[in-house]
Formats: C-alpha cells, structure tokens, sequence
C-alpha cells in the first residue's frame, strides 16, 4: 500500500503512475511547441517538438527516482558493486526493466532530434557517462546502493531504444537541428 509522498514520486510504480497521469500534459506541450514552430518556419516542427518533450517525459521521472536519498543521505556511504554482472543475478524484473528504462527516451528520441547524437556509439558513451555520474552521486551523497551494473543496462536500455528508432533518426543538418562542433 503506497502510505507516503515517497512510495508515490521514489518507486517503479510510483514513477510510472506519474509517468502515465502527465501524458496529457506532454502532449498538450508537444502541440503547442509544434504549432509554434510552424507558425515561425521552424523545419520539421512535429517532430523536433515530439522529441524534445519525448527525452524530457521520458528520462526525468526516473533520475528523479534515481536521486532521492536513502534512509541515511551524507551520513553513510550506500554499498558499492564495481564487478560487472555480479548484481544483474541478484536483480529482480522490475529493476531490470527500470534501468533499462532510465535513458530509453534520451536513447529514442535523441537522435531523431539532434544530428550530432545520431551513433549508437555516441548514445552509448553520453548515456553510460550520465549514469557513472548519478551512480557516483548516490554513492558519495545519497546512501543508496551504488552499481556498475546499473550503469551498463542504463545505456544498454538507451543504445537499444536508439536502434529501436534508427529509420527515423536525423541524418541531415539543418538549421534547427545542426551541432555547434561537427567533430566526432
């Protein structure tokens, strides 16, 4: 039984539900960014809107749940797993599928908005680097368990998700979609 604000807004459930109740907003949002941007000219304005909300509808409810803090946060250091594979045993479904989850959308959509992310491999290294961040800041910060582990099915979950959305990825650069460096 979901008791607190906690089991609500830091739990696979709870992020999900509000996942799931903020749709309508991120689609309402999606419009009204689309219908700007073709009013002004913008290339491709359906899409560059459905992406942009897409990685931040997507990936924010589950750094949230990844950064709340353990029963002790500053004042114990959570445990930390640096042996790949050893915690994916031990893993239940749902937090298998929630890692996986974590940078999906940044994964998915990511490239279909930006041209500078449109490589596997590029998905891979931002994704994985995010997470060794958010795994370093639970364990030094937030007493929750800290896992290579996690790390790997994180960005496994976005390269994925990118192969998953590969035909519609953004291969040309235009004005609105253009990186500021075109080096690798």
């Amino acid at each position: 039984m979901l008791n607190t604000w906690q089991d609500w807004v830091g739990t696979f459930t709870g992020v999900v539900a509000l996942t799931v109740l903020s749709f309508p907003v991120a689609g309402l949002t999606v419009v009204g960014l689309g219908w700007r941007r073709k009013v002004a000219g913008t290339p491709a304005p359906w899409r560059t809107s459905l992406a942009e909300v897409g990685m931040v509808h997507g990936t924010v409810p589950w750094v949230w749940m990844i950064l709340l803090p353990g029963e002790y946060p500053g004042q114990v250091l959570g445990p930390l797993n640096l042996v790949p594979l050893s915690d994916l045993l031990v893993m239940d479904t749902g937090q298998i599928l929630g890692n996986l989850a974590v940078f999906a959308a940044f994964g998915f959509f990511g490239p279909m908005r930006f041209a500078a992310l449109a490589s596997v491999r590029r998905i891979l290294v931002i994704t994985a680097s995010w997470s060794a961040l958010m795994e370093v800041t639970q364990y030094l910060w937030l007493d929750r368990v800290s896992s290579v582990d996690d790390v790997l099915l994180n960005a496994a979950g976005a390269g994925l998700a990118s192969l998953a959305s590969y035909r519609w990825w953004c291969t040309k650069a235009t004005k609105d979609t253009a990186p500021m460096y075109s080096g690798v």
